[in-house]
């Protein structure tokens, strides 16, 4: 690879790691930026110039421009392979009983919903890394594995979402004596919820029962970092929205307008003392599953990010062994939960300190601690991530283009064949960044393009506030007019046959979807017919619908249409017709 020069982009610059621990060193203003990100496609010696550290002093900015450009761009990036914690084998003394820790669990549970069992035993040392616990669960003849984890106080606890009805035992599996060899039992009956969300007919998605699920989702990444009130408000705000899918990160986020400090931290320690990334904080856990478990109690998939390169306290960089223990523990206390979906990554491509071989590593701790399979993606910045991959069960997306973006879900599908959520198509507001300014019209219009086309977009929000209260980072209240332009969407969804959306052909110059003769949507955008010429087979009859998407009427025109015809169209923009196959 060629050397860097004052003309290479930060971002080049930055994910190198021996360029990067230069600019960590002598310029740790510009590395901890909170903005850093909007900065990345400068060049390198545009951004040493404009720094307000080196302004005054040109012989250090010469020096540090020198360092970097004699600096041999690294080909492959490898992440230091610490020595792993491993549980300890005699981590109680050999007198002590097998099967001896206090237990309790429930007799009975039910199909798709928790079942826990809690055990108080030994704290000493670091459970954490010290102790390994599972429990084998088995009925009617199929069996698998599940880990435990340790809740603080000497309580540990082992949690199955119950995946049939009937009647089911356990047994216990650790490397701490009094917590090895417990068995019980307990009965589920049928079940009380929809189920897990799966991918379904390749394209698309429906809960364990059948019913479909429609992913219309928004982003608040670091809602559950914001104190009680402002988290209460974002709750009333989903409560009353049309999103049944929250993007949200399990660590806070170190951004622009995301500068304040949380308040509790997700390891032990804190900013003055530093964290211990092998003692993660169960009081933090047990405020991230009761907001999880208020999502569902909304009809809300908790879509949750894993890992994500907005930080400043040293949790995107922790090392293997602490992201190893990270995922495991969080897929061990959060697989029970019906709703959730698994993350690796917000914008993968920035965590510089990750390579393919740690994704590939996450994705297989995932899977194999995760019994019930959840949904799991990995989502972009720049470089999309190889979604062929079996691991991802569908592809999260942000988009590349500055202008397109829904309409690039036909040729998603087609290039890797599964459903395509388009995570971030930019959101709706007005800061500076391109990202974070288009109107809702547009908003509105990229979620019918995708929808048509047989994807499914995602909203966010990023309207100027006094007090940083940005819906994309902090929840809050929504301001724009896009959420109820997309609760009639879903609405519109709802009404078609089977509750989903597949592309149709037949039309060159406009999108349509649904099905074949009976039930067809056509969506003009920004396009502005006055009336359309229509050749339908002349033994089918149809009523027609006109839909003002962003006035979110319905019009259905007198009379009924077959064979060759035409219709008025009131010359707007979004408007959609809607086809409905008559007897």
């Amino acid at each position: 690879m060629p050397s860097f020069t004052a003309t290479t982009p930060l971002f080049e610059v930055m994910r190198d790691p021996s360029a990067h621990g230069i600019i960590s060193k002598e310029i740790p203003e510009l590395a901890n930026n909170p903005i850093l990100h909007t900065l990345y496609h400068y060049p390198l010696g545009l951004i040493l110039g404009t720094e307000e550290q080196l302004r005054a002093d040109d012989t250090r900015r010469a020096e540090i421009l020198a360092r970097l450009t004699a600096i041999e761009p690294a080909a492959v990036r490898e992440q230091a392979k610490a020595p792993r914690p491993q549980p300890q084998q005699d981590y109680e003394p050999a007198d002590t009983p097998e099967a001896s820790a206090q237990t309790s669990f429930p007799s009975t549970s039910a199909k798709w919903s928790a079942f826990e069992i809690e055990l108080n035993g030994p704290g000493h040392g670091n459970p954490f890394t010290d102790v390994d616990l599972s429990a084998n669960f088995s009925s009617n003849g199929s069996s698998f594995t599940v880990p435990g984890f340790y809740d603080g106080e000497g309580t540990y606890r082992i949690r199955l979402l119950v995946p049939e009805s009937g009647t089911w035992s356990f047994t216990t599996a650790s490397n701490a004596r009094s917590l090895n060899g417990i068995s019980g039992s307990f009965e589920a009956g049928a079940a009380t919820s929809l189920g897990v969300v799966r991918v379904v007919k390749q394209f698309h998605f429906a809960y364990d029962d059948g019913t479909p699920h429609v992913p219309l989702g928004t982003t608040s990444y670091a809602w559950t970092h914001q104190g009680d009130d402002l988290e209460q408000e974002t709750l009333r705000s989903l409560a009353n929205g049309p999103f049944n899918k929250m993007r949200m990160c399990v660590f806070p986020k170190s951004y622009l307008f995301n500068e304040n400090e949380p308040e509790i931290y997700p390891y032990e320690g804190s900013v003055d003392r530093g964290f211990d990334y092998l003692r993660p904080n169960p009081a933090f856990w047990a405020h991230l599953e009761r907001r999880i478990d208020q999502l569902e109690e909304l009809g809300i998939e908790a879509d949750l990010i894993l890992f994500h390169a907005y930080d400043r306290w040293g949790f995107s960089t922790m090392g293997p062994d602490a992201d190893d223990l990270f995922v495991k523990y969080a897929v061990a206390r959060l697989a029970s939960k019906r709703n959730i979906w698994w993350s690796l990554a917000n914008e993968y491509d920035l965590l510089f300190g990750k390579n393919t071989e740690d994704w590939e590593r996450f994705a297989d701790i995932v899977t194999a601690n995760d019994p019930n399979g959840h949904l799991l993606s990995i989502h972009n910045c720049r470089e999309f991530y190889d979604h062929s991959r079996p691991w991802v069960t569908h592809c999260s997306i942000q988009r590349r283009d500055i202008y397109k973006t829904a309409e690039m879900t036909t040729e998603w599908r087609a290039q890797y064949g599964k459903p395509v959520v388009i995570d971030e198509c930019a959101y709706e507001g007005n800061i500076d960044q391109g990202w974070g300014n288009i109107t809702g019209e547009e908003m509105t219009r990229r979620f019918w393009e995708g929808a048509i086309r047989g994807g499914y977009v995602g909203h966010g929000e990023t309207y100027m506030d006094p007090n940083d209260v940005l819906w994309w980072a902090k929840g809050g209240s929504f301001k724009g007019t896009s959420p109820d332009r997309i609760g009639f969407l879903r609405r519109i969804i709802s009404e078609v046959p089977g509750g989903r959306l597949e592309p149709l052909e037949g039309h060159w110059d406009v999108i349509s979807a649904g099905l074949e003769d009976e039930h067809e949507l056509i969506y003009f955008g920004f396009f502005q017919p006055t009336y359309r010429r229509f050749v339908k087979p002349q033994d089918i009859t149809f009523e027609i619908d006109v839909i003002d998407t962003w006035n979110m009427t319905v019009e259905t025109l007198p009379g009924t249409f077959q064979g060759r015809f035409r219709i008025d169209l009131p010359g707007r923009q979004y408007i959609a017709v809607r086809l409905r196959a008559v007897a």
